[in-house]
Parts: structure tokens; sequence; C-alpha cells
């Protein structure tokens, strides 16, 4: 049995399926709460790059989830338990250089950027591989990510999308307010501002985003995601639709990953909102 399996617990095991996806070969880890097709559906693929069997359970709204930088797309496992049990379907996969396909040059602070560029390019082969899979319904689409993986979010969500919601840890839509770090070393303010989120701001789509944050994070500075966050509520016509959630002394690393003794609190209020956005029919 491969290693990601055994470090999983069972209820996720069970519901979980591993997959390629797009023309980049992204590896995936898709999450259904009733696959129907049992064991012979397990990493198994159709000519379209969907699972073999479709789930008795029918389409489930999915959330998107990239990982931050070091990390792989297992990681976590109490996020994608808690909306197993909600009927929300997960799709969480590995960052360039990440998991199965692990580069160790991409794992080094200076190629950060290098990989949340490339996996904002990457989002539109996962999207459009779940559309064609019978399992997940492409109009209850939501979109997340931790760090590097919530950079990468944010500024996807600045170009045409389908998404209803995001939610994003740990992570700015400010990059100059990170300037200061490796990753944008040697890079010009004209080569950021396409991908910058709040340079792009008139291209954001009014929809429901979740911003959680410890105070003292030392990786990703609080400032800017609040900067980012105040600049997108003057432009929603509902400021309400902009939650930021901040913890104080978590006792995380670097106060930084998973929020230490709020982790729990944070999934929990995460699932809250994927939930509240997603599992309504739309009419």
């Amino acid at each position: 049995m491969l290693e990601r399996f055994t470090r999983l617990p069972s209820a996720l095991q069970a519901a979980a399926r591993w997959q390629r996806l797009g023309v980049s070969d992204i590896p995936a880890m898709l999450v259904h709460p009733d696959w129907g097709g049992g064991e012979a559906a397990a990493d198994s693929a159709g000519p379209s790059g969907g699972p073999s069997a479709a789930p008795s359970g029918g389409r489930v709204p999915v959330v998107i989830w990239m990982h931050g930088r070091t990390a792989r797309k297992e990681i976590d496992p109490g996020r994608p338990l808690r909306l197993l049990r909600a009927g929300i379907g997960f799709c969480s996969v590995d960052l360039p250089g990440h998991g199965e396909r692990y580069d160790p040059a991409l794992q080094h602070p200076a190629h950060s950027l290098d990989l949340i560029l490339q996996m904002i390019d990457e989002i539109d082969e996962i999207i459009d591989a779940l559309r064609e899979m019978a399992i997940f319904d492409p109009h209850r689409m939501g979109i997340g990510g931790m760090s590097a993986g919530g950079m990468a979010t944010l500024a996807r969500l600045c170009h045409k999308h389908p998404f209803r919601c995001a939610s994003v840890e740990a992570a700015t839509g400010s990059w100059n307010h990170q300037r200061h770090r490796e990753m944008f070393r040697d890079r010009s303010g004209e080569s950021l501002a396409s991908e910058n989120p709040l340079a792009n701001l008139h291209r954001w789509r009014e929809i429901p985003l979740q911003a959680i944050h410890a105070r003292g994070d030392e990786w990703v500075a609080i400032e800017g995601q609040r900067v980012f966050l105040d600049a997108l509520r003057a432009r929603y016509r509902d400021p309400d639709l902009i939650e930021f959630i901040i913890y104080e002394h978590t006792g995380a690393p670097y106060e930084h990953a998973g929020f230490g003794h709020f982790a729990a609190d944070a999934k929990q209020r995460q699932r809250d909102f994927f939930a509240r956005h997603l599992t309504p029919v739309p009419v």
C-alpha cells in the first residue's frame, strides 16, 4: 500500500481517489461523499481524466485547495473530512515542485513566486477537468489555499472564473508588502503588476471571501492582507461578504502554519463558510 494512504484517517482514505488532471498531469486528491463505484474506481480514470465510475450520490459542490510551500496535497486531513461530512467534495492538488512532482529547487523560498505563477495558470486545467467529471457540480465551485496556495488563489480571482466563494489562510493580496522576501528579489514592479491582486482589483468579481490570519505571522505579515481586504471592501456593494478572522498567539511555528491552538476552530469556521455559500442549490 502506498505511504500516502496509511497516513490518512480511515474515513478520508475511503472517500479519496488519486488522479492526474489536465495536460500538465497535475496530481490531485479527489474526495467525494459517495463514489458509488467501490474500490474498483480507486486510482482509475476515464478518457477525460475523470473516474471510471460515477458516484451514486451524484454531483456535489467542490472546493479546489492548494497547500503552502514545502507541504503536499494530503496535508491537514481535518479540512477535507469536515467538508466531506457537510456533503462537499474536495480537490487538493500538489503545487509545482511538491508532493508527487517533487523538485527541491522549487521548494526553496527564492522560487515561491515561480510556483505561484505556474499554479495560477494550472487552475484553469483543474477547473476544466472537474467540469468534465460527472461527480462535481460545476456551478458550485469554491477555491482556497494556504500561504503560497492562498496567494495563487487571490491572484487567480482577479481573472474571469467560475468560483462562488473563496477562503485563504496566512496569505496576502498585497505583494508589495512582501517585496523584502527572497521570492521578489530582482523583480521589477512592472513585472509583478499583472498578477499582484491589489493592483488588479478592477478585475475582481464580487464573491464571498474569507481570510484567516494570525496577527503575529512572521512569514506573511498581516498588514498586507489588511490593506488588501480594506481596498476590496471599498469596492464591494456588500462589504459584509468579506470575512477577516484574526487569531492571537496561536503557538504555531512562526505564527504561520496551521494556527496552532486555533486549528480546529479555523477548520470549522472555514467548513461553515463553504457550506453556507456552496450547499444551497442555485436556482
